[in-house]
């Protein structure tokens, strides 16, 4: 009997060694360095590029003079967020007539961590509890202006 116990134990803590391992994605675009390095300032247009590595991950916002590709490594352990490892950010500028002018790369420095206030948003103003946002109007339907019996208007008698 003890060593049917010590076999189960073993294989339930070798089932659980296997959860911990961490998982490992990629996400975004698969930088080819040999690609990324024939694309040149003063040589390449749009088409050139598009041709060489494809669409880019992300367009400039305010017009199509910025391409980004991007390509992210992220780590996670069981069921916590993942972080990433490695990032590659290439930053293609383009000026006015298409050519490329300047080809940038930032990495995983450039990672902003966000982190949000909890399940709500702050907001300025009133906090109001559950009973008070749910009994908070009662009586002010009809309340002044409303007209009705207390109002100013019309049509009384106004002499003996």
């Amino acid at each position: 009997m003890p060593r049917i116990l010590f076999l189960s134990l073993s294989a339930a803590a070798l089932a659980s060694a296997g959860a911990c391992v961490p998982l490992r994605s990629h996400q975004g675009y698969i930088l080819d360095p040999d690609l990324v390095n024939s694309v040149q300032p003063g040589v390449d247009n749009r088409q050139s590029v598009l041709a060489t590595l494809g669409n880019p991950t992300i367009s400039g916002q305010f017009g199509d003079s910025d391409w980004y590709y991007v390509a992210r490594d992220s780590r996670n352990l069981a069921f916590n967020n993942p972080r990433p490892k490695d990032q590659v950010t290439l930053r293609i500028t383009f000026d006015q007539a298409g050519t490329v002018s300047a080809i940038r790369r930032s990495g995983v420095d450039q990672v902003a961590s966000i982190s949000p206030d909890r399940d709500k948003t702050p907001t300025l103003g009133k906090t109001q509890g559950f009973f008070q946002a749910l009994f908070g109007n009662i009586g002010t339907v009809g309340a002044a202006g409303a007209g009705g019996a207390g109002g100013a208007g019309g049509g009384g008698r106004t002499g003996p």
